[in-house]
């Protein structure tokens, strides 16, 4: 089975791993979806993460964040930027998630930040997600 979008899918187990109130998720380790939960874990929308070694690709196992209600600290998370339309932004005009209260996680020149990391350094780029 071939996958084209891996961030999408990323997205989609921590989407479902939360619905089901999973304590962690596995998902399958490459070096932008390590930047991405680094984001995640930056911005505290994940307790932190960890890299499961195998003998072929390992895995990224994300431990989720709730509140003292057991709901989930993310509560939306949409990919913006897709394969067959990508989605580019410079630095004036940085989205903006529910006025500040969310993230976008860009992929910029230099690495993956979040938006406003990104408004502090200046730069644009590739507008991977939204989460709030």
């Amino acid at each position: 089975m071939s996958m084209t979008d891996p961030v999408a899918d990323f997205l989609t187990r921590i989407r479902n791993a939360q619905s089901a109130k999973k304590p962690w998720v596995d998902i399958p380790s490459s070096n932008l979806k390590k930047r991405i939960a680094y984001v995640l874990r930056e911005e505290h929308f994940i307790r932190d993460f960890i890299l499961v070694t195998n003998n072929v690709q390992g895995n990224l196992r994300l431990f989720l964040n709730y509140d003292n209600d057991n709901l989930p600290v993310i509560h939306g998370i949409q990919r913006d930027s897709k394969p067959g339309c990508r989605k580019y932004v410079n630095a004036d005009n940085l989205p903006r998630v529910l006025n500040g209260m969310g993230i976008a996680v860009l992929s910029t020149s230099r690495g993956v930040m979040s938006n406003k990391k990104a408004k502090i350094l200046g730069v644009g780029g590739e507008v991977l997600c939204k989460i709030w």
